[in-house]
């Protein structure tokens, strides 16, 4: 049986849009939680332009489940994650220019330097995961670093155009998924999973958690955040 952890980020962009207090993703994340998420997400971007500081520290005082922060390997949020102590850091690239996370970060770049940031956080009781393509070689390169736990990006298929191109993608996320199986390391999966294209992780038990955002909140538009967020606890749960 998998979990859902819900991102917060999306209320909070929301929020932006007016530059005032509504929606606050520190509430949505309490709804969420009384909802069966079983882990709440937000990313703290340098350009802080989503969450921002006060969220995060918030987040951290009401969450009962798991806080989960991502962030880019800089030393500003290794700073800032060891000061709120979320239970897990989630590792992502970062880029300015970006619309949201493009793709996973290339841990084989630079080994030796996420392998210190890895040190770092987890000298301070803090889980760390990587976030990565589906690509074995970095999801093993990312454990020879010491990660927990690897969050496989699944925006590549969630993008795929024909049924053709989804089941390619999706096939390059099973073999990954399966050839890493030996590994003493926890699975997720996230980026742009919805209420249909999940259906097709049901054939994959070993992703024991599905980090998904802006499907939820796009369906909280409808029918209410609690709603939404029931809808796709029972939809993971039942894989």
């Amino acid at each position: 049986m998998a979990h859902l952890a819900v991102n917060v980020d999306h209320v909070a962009t929301l929020r932006q849009a007016r530059g005032g207090n509504d929606p606050d993703p520190v509430l949505a994340a309490g709804l969420a939680e009384l909802a069966g998420a079983e882990g709440i997400i937000c990313h703290l971007r340098e350009d802080r332009r989503h969450i921002n500081d006060r969220d995060l520290r918030l987040l951290r005082q009401m969450i009962k489940t798991k806080l989960n922060m991502e962030m880019a390997a800089v030393d500003e949020m290794v700073s800032i994650a060891l000061e709120v102590r979320p239970d897990m850091v989630t590792l992502v690239p970062e880029k300015r220019q970006e619309l949201t996370t493009e793709g996973g970060l290339d841990v084989m770049a630079r080994p030796d330097y996420y392998k210190g940031v890895v040190e770092r956080l987890k000298s301070a009781g803090i889980a760390v995961s990587f976030f990565v393509d589906p690509d074995p070689e970095q999801v093993r390169e990312a454990y020879r670093c010491g990660a927990d736990i690897v969050e496989i990006h699944t925006g590549h298929y969630s993008e795929a155009k024909t049924e053709a191109e989804a089941v390619e993608r999706f096939r390059r996320i099973e073999t990954t998924v399966v050839s890493v199986s030996d590994l003493s390391l926890g699975i997720s999966a996230g980026h742009g999973l919805n209420y249909l294209n999940i259906e097709a992780f049901e054939a994959l038990p070993q992703i024991t958690e599905y980090s998904i955002g802006h499907s939820i909140v796009s369906r909280a538009v409808l029918v209410g955040f609690e709603r939404a967020v029931q809808e796709m606890v029972k939809l993971v749960k039942d894989f």
